[in-house]
C-alpha cells in the first residue's frame, strides 16, 4: 500500500468537494466554496493544504502526495455563461455560414418566432482553398491574403483560432498550413479539425473544433495554475468520457462533462458493489442542470463530438479514414418482433 496521501476532487461551480486517503488508509472528506478569493486563490489547492495541515507560508510537500485526481466544471460553466476565449473561425471560402445554418433543426416547428442559438466564434475568415473528397486540389490555398486577415485579427485582439476545411478530416494539407500561418501571426491557441475531430460531417466537426478553441485557453490557465501550485505531484483530470488524462493532454473539447462524468463513474461503481445492474442517477449541484433562460444561452446550442461515459463506440472505438468501426459486441441487439415483420 502506498504510504502517501491520495486526493479525489470535484471542483464545481459553487462548492469543491475533496475525498482524501491518509497514509494510514483512513478516508477523510472536506468541502470548500469554489470561489472565495479573500481566503484562497484556488479551492482545490487550499483544501489539499488544509488536510495536510500546512501553514500558508509553508512549501508544498510533493513527496507526501501520491496523486491528485480532479473533475472540474470550469469549462462547463465557461460554455454555459459564454465566457470562453474570443475565437476566430477559419473555414473554406463559401462556407462562412455553414456552422450558423447547421442542420436547421426545428424542435418547435410551429413557433412563429424562432430564436437562433448564438455561435461561439466572433469572426469568420474565409480561406481561399478547396480540396475535393478524393484529395484533388480544386483551388490552391491563397496564403498571402489569408495571412493578412489572420494578422489583422491578431491585431484586433484575437488569440484563438478554429480551422475547418471542407474534407479536412481526411485531406489535411491545407488545414495544417493554415495552422502554421495562424501561429506565425501570433495566435496562441490553434485548433485544427483533423486533429480535434477527424471524422466526416462538416458541421459537427466544425462545432467540436470551435468548442475546443473557445474553451482550451480558459482550461489551460486553470490547469497551469493548479500544476504550478502542486509542482511535482501526479495530476490527473477527468474527461467527458469518464477516463483520466494528464494536464498536458486535457483539452477543451474533452472537458465539457468533466464534473458530471466523475459522478456517473462513481455511481456505477457503487451500484455494482451493492449488486445493482440498473440504476438512475441525478445531479444535485449549486446551479440548475438546465441553467438557461432561452435557447440562445444553452449548451445545447453547440453540437460538439464529446463522448460521455455512456457513449459506447465513441468512447472506446477508434476511427479509420473518417468512419467509426464498430465491433459486433457493440451492435444493438435485435428488437423482438422485427423478424416477424421481415425486418429481423
Amino acid at each position: 500500500m502506498d504510504r502517501r496521501w491520495e486526493f479525489w476532487i470535484d471542483r464545481g461551480g459553487t462548492f469543491t468537494d475533496i475525498v482524501a486517503r491518509r497514509p494510514d488508509g483512513r478516508l477523510v472528506a472536506h468541502k470548500l466554496l469554489s470561489d472565495n478569493p479573500r481566503a484562497y486563490p484556488d479551492a482545490a489547492v487550499a483544501g489539499i493544504r488544509e488536510l495536510l495541515g500546512l501553514r500558508p507560508d509553508e512549501p508544498f510537500p510533493a513527496g507526501q502526495v501520491g496523486a491528485v485526481r480532479l473533475g472540474t466544471t470550469v469549462a462547463t460553466n465557461a460554455l454555459l455563461e459564454r465566457k470562453g476565449e474570443p475565437t476566430v473561425l477559419v473555414i473554406t471560402a463559401g462556407f462562412a455560414d455553414a456552422l450558423r445554418i447547421a442542420y436547421q433543426n426545428r424542435p418547435r416547428i410551429f413557433d412563429r418566432r424562432i430564436v437562433l442559438p448564438e455561435v461561439l466564434y466572433d469572426r469568420v475568415i474565409e480561406a481561399g482553398e478547396r480540396i475535393g473528397a478524393c484529395g484533388e486540389v480544386i483551388r490552391p490555398l491563397v496564403e498571402d491574403a489569408l495571412a493578412a486577415e489572420l494578422k489583422q485579427a491578431h491585431d484586433d485582439g484575437f488569440r484563438s483560432a478554429a480551422v475547418v476545411c471542407l474534407h479536412g478530416y481526411r485531406h489535411t494539407e491545407h488545414e495544417a498550413r493554415i495552422g502554421e500561418l495562424a501561429r506565425a501571426a501570433g495566435f496562441t491557441q490553434v485548433s485544427l479539425s483533423h486533429q480535434t475531430s477527424p471524422l466526416m460531417k462538416l458541421v459537427s466537426r466544425g462545432d467540436t473544433t470551435v468548442v475546443d478553441a473557445y474553451l482550451s485557453p480558459i482550461l489551460r490557465r486553470y490547469v497551469t495554475g493548479l500544476a504550478r501550485e502542486l509542482d511535482g505531484v501526479r495530476l490527473l483530470f477527468m474527461q467527458s468520457n469518464g477516463g483520466l488524462t494528464d494536464a498536458a493532454s486535457f483539452r477543451g473539447k474533452d472537458s465539457i462533462l468533466s464534473g458530471p462524468a466523475g459522478g456517473i463513474v462513481g455511481m456505477a461503481a457503487t451500484a455494482r458493489e451493492a449488486g445493482f445492474s440498473q440504476v438512475i442517477g441525478s445531479t444535485w449541484a449549486g446551479r440548475p442542470p438546465t441553467c438557461r433562460t432561452s435557447p440562445a444561452s444553452s449548451s445545447a446550442s453547440t453540437r460538439p463530438r464529446s463522448p460521455g461515459p455512456d457513449a459506447g463506440a465513441d468512447a472506446v472505438h477508434p476511427h479509420r479514414r473518417g468512419r467509426r468501426r464498430l465491433g459486433a459486441a457493440l451492435r444493438r441487439p435485435p428488437v423482438p418482433g422485427r423478424a416477424r415483420l421481415g425486418r429481423g
